[in-house]
This record gives structure tokens, sequence and C-alpha cells, in this order.
């Protein structure tokens, strides 16, 4: 049986790559590819996979966020994340969404297919490297809501700005990017954001 496969990779490079590679593969077919994340939910629907491999960075949504409601889209279908930048804190992220595989660009694309077969069969499919990492990694010290005002803060919006954006008060916005301050340990909402993007937490 031939296994459906969806690639949402933004680079256009990198999409065709992998389309053709995986296309070689005698029980592997790529039946579309996405190139923003706003898409990757009605595609899936469209054309029903069977795996659906998603980028980290994708624009319009993160692949992080899409996994779960990838898996509410299509029952059935596994996530495997495949990404430029491995970060312990996207694999805690990605797992606990569902995801099914976790790999990093610079591996072979045999690599890939072996890992879309393992899950397939049931397995979860992680780097080594990135597990290794994992596991000595501190955990998100940030709640959902802390990140979410944290990342709405990048580019310099202002309190006023954020506020509007998620509907909240001001008040409140300088509360949850206090926190999130102390949290990662930072001296203020402009390394508070590297922090946690270093660390995988946004």
């Amino acid at each position: 049986m031939t296994t459906r496969v969806l690639i949402a990779e933004d680079q256009g490079m990198m999409r065709s790559a992998l389309a053709t590679l995986l296309d070689l593969e005698d029980d592997l077919t790529v039946v579309a590819t996405v190139a923003r994340g706003d898409e990757v939910v009605a595609r899936v629907r469209d054309s029903a996979p069977d795996v659906v491999l998603l980028d980290i960075e994708l624009p319009g949504r993160s692949g992080l966020d899409l996994v779960p409601e990838v898996s509410a889209a299509r029952p059935g279908c596994r996530v495997v994340i495949v990404t430029t930048f491995g970060r312990p804190g996207h694999l805690r992220r990605a797992l606990e969404a569902g995801a099914r595989g976790f790999l990093v660009k610079d591996d072979p694309v045999e690599d890939l297919a072996a890992a879309i077969r393992r899950v397939l069969a049931g397995e979860i499919v992680v780097d080594p490297a990135l597990a290794a990492q994992a596991l000595s990694a501190r955990p998100n010290p940030l709640t959902d809501r802390e990140r979410e005002v944290l990342a709405a803060s990048a580019g310099g919006a202002t309190i006023g700005d954020v506020a509007a954006r998620l509907h909240l008060s001001p008040s409140t916005v300088r509360n949850y990017l206090s926190a999130a301050i102390g949290k990662t340990g930072a001296r203020n909402r402009g390394e508070a954001l590297t922090r946690a993007r270093e660390h995988g937490w946004l």
C-alpha cells in the first residue's frame, strides 16, 4: 500500500527536493505541498495524507501550533516535524502536541523515508542527538499566555499594541511580561524573547 505524504515547507527549493526524493520511494507518494502554515489544515482535508511533514517556522502559522489541528482534521494522520533548528523546547512541545517524529533537515532523505515508515508502524522517531539534549534541558517555565504575550511583543511592539492585539488590558500585558522576564532570568523583554527562542520555548 502506498503512503500518502503532505509536505509543509516554506523554502521552495527544499520543498521541491523533498517531494522529488520521496516520490522516488516505491511506497511513498507526495500528494500535496504547502508553503504557508495557514494553508496546511485545508490541504490536509483536501488531500487526505497519511503523514504530514511539518516545518516549524512557516509563514502564517507555526508548525508546532498546527500539530493538534492536523490530527483533528484527519484523525490517524501522523505528524513528523522536520526542521532546520532542533531545540529541546521545540521537541518537548511537538511531542506533547501529538507529533510522532522530530527530525532535523541535515539528516539524509533515506533516514526521512525510514522515519515515515516507522511512525506508520506506531513508533515515535526523534533525532538521537536532540533526544539526548532534551533529557538534560530545562523544561519550559512559561505558561501558554506568557508565551503568547512575549511572542506578541516582538519587533518593538508597544504594551498598547500587544494589549490591542490580544484583547487584554495594558496592566495585564505588563504582568505577563514581567512574569516571563523573571522566569527566563532576563533583564528586559527583549532579552527574555531571545532566551525563550534559544531554548525553543516559543
